[in-house]
């Protein structure tokens, strides 16, 4: 067998394994969703909750979409292995949060997502921190296809993070979910319309 064909092998066994976690997440979200609309009117829906919900669908398929980019590593170790499998736990637990399996004690998906938004937003800001190590691992010059936009991007994400996680303002957590989903379909379709 081919160092090639080996290489090939066990990135699609990369893929298959981040794909099973990734799967979990979305089924997550879907089941959230689907909960509203079996039983409308039992738990009080939060629109800045229903934004983070679709700003994290969007996440958990640009991620599977984004991370094709692996293909080009030709030497493989645990640690990236790990690195990968550690994002993508953080991803799940984020969906995890966002539709828990039991909000009875909260009067609503607002007042649960507010009481919860340090461990979610400070998960949110990790994966950003994730996502710069994930860009290195697949090279200088993938690296540098992002320019200085990157460089400002990543940090700006994790202090809003920050101040999403001290401040309960609605008006602030429903214009941060607003930008951020404005700015990330941007992201997407600039940058990453094709993988060539």
């Amino acid at each position: 067998m081919s160092t090639t064909a080996t290489t090939t092998d066990l990135f699609v066994h990369i893929r298959i394994v981040i794909g099973i976690i990734l799967g979990m997440g979305v089924t997550r979200l879907l089941s959230g969703v689907a909960r509203f609309v079996q039983h409308p009117g039992r738990e009080r829906i939060y629109l800045v909750h229903l934004g983070w919900v679709l700003s994290m669908l969007l996440t958990l398929v640009h991620f599977w979409w984004w991370e094709f980019w692996l293909f080009g590593i030709t030497q493989w170790t645990f640690m990236m292995y790990l690195f990968l499998i550690g994002y993508a736990i953080l991803l799940f637990l984020l969906c995890a949060l966002l539709f828990p399996d039991d909000i009875a004690e909260y009067s609503g998906y607002e007042a649960f997502f507010i009481s919860r938004r340090k461990w979610f937003f400070g998960i949110l800001a990790i994966t950003f921190v994730f996502d710069l190590f994930d860009t290195l691992l697949k090279g200088q010059e993938h690296f540098a296809l992002y320019g200085i936009e990157y460089f400002i991007r990543t940090p700006a994400y994790v202090i809003l993070c920050v101040v999403a996680m001290i401040t309960p303002n609605r008006r602030f957590h429903a214009a941060f979910v607003i930008a951020s989903l404005i700015y990330q379909i941007s992201w997407i379709l600039r940058l990453f319309e094709t993988l060539a």
